[in-house]
């Protein structure tokens, strides 16, 4: 068979086979089935006898024949690429041929324009069917050659995880590959009643526990995902860890490219998944049209404008077409970055991108009386907990102070809307950072009430009537991919070879996407109409110990280990969104809720806040902390040099 093998790679190794090829082949086909027919209507020696007669009649028809192969195409695809639409193509012109021919054998007969004998219609009927079934033999041999001939041993045997549009339109684009990288072995759906049923040649098995084995039976190396399925598959956690215990990898589409379910599905779009991509998460929905309204045509302030929300906020905010963007940030080479990107993403943007510090109240005041901005998102902050401990002279700085100055700054320049990025670190706070968030949002709230109730003492700006500022907060928790992000480190660890170090085996942390924490910002803000604390529905949690053990068994590295060290100076073991004495009311929007918090006095507030900041520029360490306990009495340090802050307080409620 050495001779077939060659033959038919070099018909493949062709681009395709030229139409005038394909079209003298089904001529050819309509002249041997005319043959077929009439050998069975006849003897072997009439056969024999009434062959050249026959051979007119056939040769009568040729032209119907070529005609409507011409208006049904058929000669024009590729036969390799043949479909069910070609087959029918065929289909209708021997039918169409086969019934003009027919009728004008008849009509000939009859006018007795020239001696021809016409066809009966059993002999009519019987050309059609067997032409039809030849030549769609012929698409299909040659379409079952060359599916054959494109495996060979680097062909891999996968599962799809879906079996409605993503997972068939996932299937036909692997079949369609050259060459053939993936062999489709079979179909996974959660749907009970789908099961042992066949799609496309392949058995569909229900997602259960024999899965694993049903898929080693067939051979199968990967399961690859419908983008149709992603967001169900991530919930199953037990499969994907099954899956990953027994070298079954497991491809997706970038989170950020999943498949709307109407446009060309392109399978190149899939990769070996992250660990980020297998986080469980729901899709967020928010609406764009009030966004797009709420922010197009306005300047448009972000502070923190290079770190990871803010890049992203960045980016979604550039696709509204605000007039004017004026991105603010203390860090030179990502501002560069992100300068570089609205040049090249949003080059009729105008972006200022410009490199100080929230806390330089001169220049910020300059910067808001040249381009009086709309509206302001302050994700300006220092983030990283542990650094905030042994700096809280500076979380007092950069967080408290340079909030108060952008937000005074905002009223001053009748900005109308102020959207504060918090965190849920700023729920009964455990370490510096976080209670320095907390006594931002107290700020911002206590200006928004002070606004409301017409007693804001602060001086406006000229062509400012009266402070009109809404002030708004968002509070979640981690996002994926921040700098800093746990992720990253164990990836580097793992890279290195271990250990992979996780403070404690029980901390669990919520995780968000940046996108789509950014896309519940924009939605809040819009519907914000001042004073509110946001907070976001995180979905489950992840404990990180399993989060690090499952990156190692992706990684496909060995005899990497876990090593616990200890919460770090501040570190809990699971965050909150809400304190104990809040509670939360809907909003139109089912993954984001309203704080119910209490209210404070904006006279007061700012008179706690002057005392800290007078402190923090004594770089006292204790006496900057003890302060902030004062504001914030919920405040409770956890493995930290400042516990003992929080004994001496209890012992001092015990002698009184």
């Amino acid at each position: 068979m050495k001779w077939l093998s060659s033959l038919t790679n070099w018909y493949f190794s062709k681009k395709a086979l030229p139409y005038w090829g394909l079209l003298f082949l089904d001529c050819l086909i309509v002249l041997f089935s005319g043959y077929v027919v009439y050998f069975v209507h006849l003897d072997g020696l009439s056969f024999l006898d009434n062959f050249w007669p026959m051979t007119y009649r056939l040769l009568f028809l040729m032209p119907f024949f070529i005609l409507f192969f011409r208006l049904f195409h058929t000669y024009s695809g590729i036969v390799r690429f043949s479909s069910f639409i070609d087959l029918l193509h065929v289909i209708y012109a021997n039918f169409c041929a086969t019934l003009t021919s027919y009728l004008a054998c008849i009509a000939i007969d009859r006018a007795d324009f020239f001696d021809i004998i016409p066809f009966t219609f059993s002999e009519s009927l019987g050309l059609f069917i067997v032409a039809s079934l030849f030549m769609g033999a012929l698409r299909i041999v040659v379409k079952s050659l060359y599916d054959l001939f494109r495996q060979d041993s680097f062909t891999k045997r996968v599962f799809i995880y879906g079996v409605h549009a993503g997972g068939v339109g996932l299937a036909k684009s692997i079949q369609n590959q050259n060459p053939m990288q993936y062999k489709v072995v079979g179909f996974v759906t959660p749907d009970e009643y789908k099961y042992s049923e066949y799609l496309m040649g392949a058995l569909v098995r229900h997602d259960s526990p024999t899965l694993i084995q049903h898929m080693k039976d067939k051979g199968a190396e990967i399961l690859m995902v419908s983008p149709l399925e992603a967001e169900h598959f991530r919930t199953r956690e037990d499969l994907i860890n099954d899956l990953i215990a027994n070298d079954i990898k497991i491809m997706m589409m970038p989170q950020a490219e999943e498949w709307d379910g109407h446009s060309d599905f392109q399978h190149q779009h899939l990769h070996e998944v992250d660990i980020e991509d297998l986080l469980p998460r729901n899709k967020i929905e928010v609406n764009m049209e009030a966004i797009g309204k709420f922010l197009s045509g306005k300047v448009i302030m972000i502070t923190g404008a290079a770190g990871s929300i803010g890049s992203e906020m960045v980016r979604q905010i550039a696709t509204f077409g605000p007039s004017e963007l004026v991105l603010i940030d203390q860090a030179e080479t990502p501002m560069h970055v992100i300068r570089l990107m609205m040049m090249r993403a949003f080059p009729n943007i105008k972006a200022l991108t410009i490199v100080t510090s929230i806390t330089d109240k001169q220049h910020m005041e300059k910067l808001f009386s040249e381009h009086r901005p709309d509206y302001v998102f302050h994700a300006a902050a220092y983030k990283h907990v542990p650094m905030m401990e042994d700096n809280p002279g500076q979380a007092v700085r950069n967080n408290i102070y340079g909030t108060h100055v952008i937000a005074d700054l905002a009223v001053k320049y009748g900005t109308k809307k102020f959207v504060m990025i918090s965190t849920d670190k700023a729920v009964n706070p455990t370490n510096v950072m976080g209670c320095s968030k907390r006594i931002c949002e107290i700020y911002c709230q206590s200006l928004n009430k002070a606004i409301s109730d017409g007693t804001c003492p602060l001086e406006v700006a000229e062509g400012v009537e009266k402070p009109i500022t809404q002030f708004v907060t968002t509070r979640f928790g981690n996002v994926l991919g921040s700098n800093g992000s746990v992720i990253p480190i164990f990836k580097e660890q793992i890279r290195k070879g271990g250990p992979v170090t996780v403070t404690h085996p029980d901390i669990i942390r919520f995780f968000m996407l940046i996108p789509e924490a950014c896309k519940l910002v924009l939605e809040a803000g819009t519907m914000g109409k001042g004073g509110e604390i946001f907070v976001f529905d995180m979905g489950k949690p992840v404990r990180i110990a399993d989060l690090a053990m499952r990156m190692i068994k992706l990684s496909g590295a060995k005899n990497v280990e876990i090593k616990f060290t200890g919460l770090r100076d501040g570190e809990k073991l699971y965050e909150e969104v809400l304190s104990d004495m809040e509670s939360t009311k809907p909003t139109i929007h089912p993954k984001i809720m309203i704080a119910n918090v209490r209210e404070y006095d904006y006279n007061t507030v700012c008179a706690d806040e002057n005392r800290l900041i007078k402190a923090a520029e004594e770089f006292d360490d204790m006496n900057i902390v003890r302060i902030m306990k004062e504001i914030v009495p919920e405040y409770k340090s956890n493995s930290s040099k400042y516990c003992v802050l929080d004994k001496n307080d209890e012992e001092e409620k015990k002698s009184k």
